[in-house]
């Protein structure tokens, strides 16, 4: 608890744990446990009831952030490295513009979205963290992480289970064009700020990007990158197919 109040560069090194470790895995195990009991509370209330948490969610998503970013002004280390840039960071705005815009085409879009590149991708956070190397388990900035990354995931399941979201490969294009919308940006900020939104410019440690960079070098590793996500893509939609499938062989038995 003595660096809970702590941001990285004021954190001795050494205090943070090993990715895989058994404080990263039961962090995980707990962060998915209650995202599951949030899950299965969910579906016990009416409808009227979901609608309203549904829309709490990005709206507390926002207040955490900015919790977050008023921490980091009150002990001196806000800066640009800390904007909403990152994939998963930008995964509020998603909900936000799914839950609140009123247009049904706008709304199956961000749903698409946030079921495809951004719970997934929370998911590789979860599994493959950046911050573990630099911050102790009792750290805001560790707890915020798993909190952020746990409603990232639950968000789009809850959407996908009450049918509000039909993930379908007719539908890939859509996923397409939001990364084409949102990465090129992204990538020229990084370029010129020398930031890492997206893991663009350097890979995450002990990852299957770092991996690539290894054998394909950096950026060349950038195609491998754009490969593996869009074979993650490919293998969301057959998942949300293969468990459709089986749903309807039940209810029609």
């Amino acid at each position: 608890m003595d660096y809970f109040w702590f941001q990285q560069d004021d954190i001795p090194d050494g205090m943070g744990y090993p990715l895989f470790g058994a404080a990263h895995l039961l962090s995980v195990l707990v962060t998915l446990s209650l995202a599951a009991g949030v899950y299965i509370l969910f579906f016990k209330t009416d409808e009227k009831k979901q609608n309203k948490i549904l829309k709490v969610i990005p709206l507390l998503m926002v207040a955490l952030e900015i919790f977050k970013d008023g921490f980091l002004v009150s002990v001196n280390r806000f800066g640009l490295g800390y904007l909403p840039l990152h994939a998963c960071s930008i995964g509020v705005f998603v909900f936000l513009l799914r839950e609140f815009l009123p247009w049904k085409k706008a709304k199956a879009f961000f749903g698409e979205v946030a079921f495809v590149i951004i719970m997934p991708g929370s998911l590789a956070a979860l599994i493959f963290p950046d911050w573990t190397e630099y911050y102790p388990v009792w750290n805001f900035i560790n707890l915020h992480s798993y909190l952020w990354h746990g409603l990232l995931v639950l968000y789009p399941l809850l959407l996908k289970h009450r049918k509000d979201v039909k993930p379908s490969v007719k539908h890939l294009h859509w996923v397409l064009l939001y990364l084409l919308a949102v990465v090129p940006p992204v990538y020229a900020f990084d370029k010129k700020f020398g930031y890492n939104y997206f893991f663009v410019n350097w890979p995450v440690e002990n990852s299957p990007l770092s991996l690539m960079a290894k054998y394909m070098g950096n950026p060349g590793y950038l195609v491998g990158y754009a490969l593996l996500a869009t074979i993650v893509f490919l293998l969301v939609y057959l998942l949300v197919w293969a468990a459709d499938t089986v749903g309807k062989k039940k209810s029609n038995a």
